[in-house]
């Protein structure tokens, strides 16, 4: 016999199932995921600068990281201030719906 698929979805799998609908990069745990996974990058690379003695190229990663982190955040900043648009549909599509729609 299988299990009841009644049960209530755990956090991690409503996370992970919630990653690709349309509006979940602006989900505060999303955006603490990817602010926690650059973090450990940037660990990673200072680690490995005072293992390597100061080597030009992990300090140039660094940089690198660093400026697509702050993209990452221009960007995530950048969709939260545009507005949401509703559908204001009915259901019925009218000359003036479908005129935008060709735009």
């Amino acid at each position: 016999m299988s299990p009841a698929r009644d049960e209530p979805q755990s956090e991690d799998t409503s996370f992970f199932a919630n990653i690709l609908t349309p509006g979940s990069s602006l989900h505060p745990t999303f955006l603490l995921v990817v602010d926690c996974a650059f973090l450990i990058l940037l660990l990673v690379f200072v680690v490995l600068a005072l293992l390597t003695s100061g080597n030009p190229h992990i300090f140039a990663l660094m940089v690198i990281e660093l400026c697509l982190w702050a993209s990452v955040k221009w960007f995530v900043n950048e969709l939260k201030q545009i507005p949401v648009e509703t559908d204001r549909n009915d259901g019925t599509d009218t000359s003036e719906n479908e005129a935008r729609k060709t735009r």
